[in-house]
């Protein structure tokens, strides 16, 4: 059926013809979507089975990311293939993942595809299947069902635990599973700004923890650091957390959030527990980052792949100790800069030959942004790298945060012919 569709602006000759007809491809993702509003959690699986038989695909996998962000691990489910755990940097599979592209192996049966599952920007996993052939309409038909695959399963998985559970490899401690629930998705990009963040040890973490949201032309992150381990810390860095969140949405300045936090910290814990943290908020259209540190390390600032600058800034108390209102620290960015939050646990922790934790730091994070990787795959390999260098053990939570700020533009994504300059 063709539609006229008029442009009142610019007066009936402005009209033009809309096909508005259901293709092929609107409807198999239109019969997915419909189907997933009300389909029980555990029968997805089936579902996304049967959709990509539509298009004449067989052996489906379904590959979800393990916290550890080393492997990716299948999930169950009737029609499903359940193959072994696939490693992130050795597989096609995990090719996939790493660049956010498809990757297409030829076999004597047809065309394997490993496509990303992407919820937005960030990492849900992998879709592979089996194709007799491929061509550009099968491509980007097998893109946008992944993306909307991507979606419904992080729709269902507030309905279940059983997505959880396929991700895990090891057993969780209870601190970790609270610091994994009160987490922001590890990666958002953007034309104008990208964050990505990674927590280790990823099944024991207890006081760490980061927050960032975007809001409007503000970019707000928030990195936590728990006095003490376990559930204790959990608890106190879920508190923090929550107070943060809490005064932020109330619009308020970097000072009054350190009030917000520290109230919150001192009624519950007393004088003697305490949390660091560090805030701050980035202008994504100017550059400009401000920031207020509460006794964490100086941020690093990346440019052309080198550390060129600690953020270093007046420090005030912990959160808890009622310390004096903390100072604002400014610095505009460059196009293509790269801030880097971390806590303590990621350079107090020597080697055994002794070397020390931030020349380590320094020389990792200029040997992994030499590599060029996205923002996300930098902290991935950046935390991975870490680790190695300690003998696969921590005695403490390390947590690294890194924005990229890109001064670009959204124009491009929407017509804001009609909306004001100030807008």
């Amino acid at each position: 059926m063709m539609w006229i569709m008029v442009d009142e602006r610019k007066g009936p000759r402005a009209s033009v013809m809309v096909d508005r007809s259901e293709g092929f491809g609107e409807r198999l993702l239109g019969s997915l979507l419909d189907r997933a509003h009300r389909m029980p959690p555990h029968l997805i699986a089936t579902l996304i089975e049967q959709e990509i038989a539509v298009i004449g695909g067989r052996d489906v996998e379904v590959l979800l990311q393990d916290y550890d962000q080393m492997t990716l691990v299948p999930l169950g489910g009737a029609r499903l293939l359940v193959g072994a755990p696939q490693s992130i940097d050795e597989s096609l599979a995990g090719r996939a993942f790493r660049t956010d592209k498809s990757v297409e192996r030829t076999q004597d049966d047809g065309v394997r595809l490993f496509v990303p599952l992407l919820d937005g920007t960030d990492r849900v996993g992998v879709l592979a299947f089996t194709l007799d052939a491929i061509d550009d309409d099968g491509r980007r038909l097998s893109r946008r069902l992944a993306g909307l695959i991507a979606d419904i399963l992080i729709t269902k998985s507030m309905y279940t635990d059983r997505f959880f559970q396929a991700r895990r490899q090891q057993p969780m401690s209870l601190s970790a599973e609270m610091q994994w629930q009160l987490l922001p998705p590890l990666m958002m990009d953007t034309p104008q700004v990208a964050v990505a963040g990674a927590l280790e040890p990823a099944y024991d973490v207890a006081g760490d923890s980061f927050d960032y949201v975007l809001n409007d032309h503000v970019l707000h992150v928030a990195m936590i650091d728990a006095m003490g381990h376990g559930l204790g810390a959990a608890l106190m860095s879920t508190l923090a957390i929550g107070a943060y969140r809490h005064a932020r949405r109330f619009d308020v300045g970097l000072e009054d959030l350190y009030a917000a936090m520290d109230k919150a910290i001192a009624s519950q814990f007393g004088t003697d527990r305490f949390a660091t943290a560090q805030m701050a908020r980035l202008d994504v259209r100017s550059g400009l980052l401000q920031w207020v540190n509460a006794g964490h390390p100086a941020p690093l600032l990346l440019r052309n792949h080198r550390i060129v600058a600690e953020l270093k800034s007046p420090t005030t108390l912990p959160v808890g100790y009622g310390g004096a209102t903390p100072m604002v620290t400014e610095r505009a960015l460059e196009q293509g800069d790269r801030v880097l939050f971390f806590t303590d646990g990621v350079i107090e922790e020597d080697r055994r030959d002794g070397a020390n934790g931030e020349r380590r730091l320094r020389n990792l994070v200029e040997r992994v942004s030499d590599l060029e990787e996205s923002v996300q795959e930098t902290v991935r390999l950046l935390s991975r790298a870490l680790m190695r260098e300690r003998g696969g053990v921590t005695t403490d939570d390390a947590t690294l945060l890194l924005l990229e700020w890109r001064g670009g533009t959204v124009d491009h994504l929407v017509n804001l012919e009609s909306l004001s300059p100030a807008d």
